[in-house]
């Protein structure tokens, strides 16, 4: 994955500055470990949005997000802990993570997807 997420992060360096870029990625694949991916589904069930994160893990094309979604699917918990660690506004964090987010969880389960 740090291949894909380098190559993410490469993108987004001219959006949020390529110093800042690798922590920028850091917290997507941090926010993915664990039970993450779990927790993003439940939010986006509450948030209206679950067909959005389905289209995300499943096979064929990442439904896209908008930086209101994304506000209504992550919690401002969740946001807080983006701008404390990356150093980044929200308002710089939002925009990339929702084009970065569909391909980085696309990714992350790609391996869990059966045929």
């Amino acid at each position: 994955m740090s291949g894909f997420l380098g190559n993410l992060l490469n993108q987004a360096a001219g959006a949020i500055g390529g110093q800042l870029a690798d922590k920028f990625g850091g917290q997507i694949g941090d926010m993915l470990k664990g039970q993450g991916i779990d927790m993003l589904i439940s939010q986006a069930r509450n948030a209206g949005l679950e067909e959005k994160i389905q289209s995300w893990i499943g096979n064929g094309e990442n439904l896209p997000i908008s930086t209101d979604e994304l506000r209504n699917l992550l919690t401002d918990t969740q946001i807080q802990t983006i701008v404390s660690k990356t150093g980044l506004p929200a308002e710089t964090i939002l925009p990339a993570l929702a084009q970065f987010l569909p391909a980085a969880v696309d990714k992350h389960t790609g391996t869990q997807e059966s045929a």
